[in-house]
């Protein structure tokens, strides 16, 4: 993963990009109705139920759009809210808590929902020593967000994009002209340019992970596809040698059978793909 400074650079982006597309040269209905010196506060009112998530970026949402804002935080990220809860109280200028509400409801909601189902897997997980990881099947744009929520719901982020991580999957390998070569144009790139990177293949079957393994120096075998007993022989077969991890379809009725194969890592993009926002409202109070 991308350092913590990278991370914050991407999300101070996100809030930038967000109030430049929804405020442009200003909250014309807000500036029309209420003076520029009305204050006033607003709660997070939960209507759901789930992993809250969110929170510390609404802080930082409020903060960058006018720094004077107070938020008084009830519950933290990562906290299991029900129907009618209070997240926080947000105090300051109306036209501010105005201004900032769509981008906190947006995101929050996003996250909430993005968390309650990561939340879920990791529970599926429990006591297998597997571990859930997102993927790069995000939205365009708010993937920081995105996988932020996928942390605070217990879960472990993969690589964040395509400089992070080598992972060479079966277009890599077919345009490279076999497994072999693939491994091994990479560890020349990586020696050529002086990059630190761990790869990860992908494996079509089991002789394919035959190959990966004789050719050495890879980071972790992603295991696509295959069903149960396969997965089985593969794990025999990889031992203590790299990490395993499978992917490809694995969804709530499977996961659990997919982790007691033993492998480290499951991978689902449905965790950031096919979520449904969690129903939350700032109101004034």
């Amino acid at each position: 993963m991308i350092t913590q400074a990278q991370f914050q650079h991407e999300i101070d982006l996100i809030i930038a990009n967000a109030i430049r597309e929804d405020v442009g040269d200003g909250d014309h209905s807000s500036l029309a109705c209420i003076p520029k010196t009305a204050k006033g506060k607003a709660k997070l009112l939960v209507k759901d139920e789930g992993i809250i998530a969110g929170i510390d970026f609404a802080k930082q949402v409020f903060a960058q759009v006018d720094d004077e804002m107070q938020v008084e935080t009830l519950i933290e990220d990562g906290a299991r809210v029900k129907y009618g809860d209070i997240a926080f109280y947000v105090s300051g200028r109306s036209q501010s808590i105005l201004k900032a509400e769509r981008l906190v409801l947006n995101a929050m909601q996003r996250m909430s929902a993005i968390a309650t189902k990561t939340n879920s897997y990791v529970a599926l997980l429990e006591g297998t020593g597997t571990k859930i990881l997102d993927t790069r099947k995000t939205t365009p744009g708010i993937r920081a967000l995105e996988k932020w929520a996928v942390k605070i719901g217990g879960g472990e982020n993969h690589r964040f994009a395509l400089y992070d991580m080598i992972m060479l999957k079966d277009n890599h390998i077919d345009f490279a002209g076999g497994i072999t070569k693939a491994i091994q144009k990479t560890q020349a790139y990586l020696k050529e340019t002086q990059r630190d990177l761990k790869i990860i293949v992908e494996a079509r079957n089991l002789n394919e992970i035959r190959e990966i393994l004789e050719t050495k120096g890879v980071h972790r075998i992603l295991i696509d596809n295959f069903n149960y007993a396969d997965t089985r022989k593969a794990v025999a077969m990889i031992g203590d040698q790299c990490q395993t991890e499978s992917s490809g379809g694995i969804n709530e009725q499977t996961i659990r059978e997919y982790a007691e194969c033993g492998v480290d890592y499951i991978s689902s993009g449905a965790l950031t793909h096919s979520v449904y926002n969690m129903d939350l409202s700032l109101k004034a109070v």
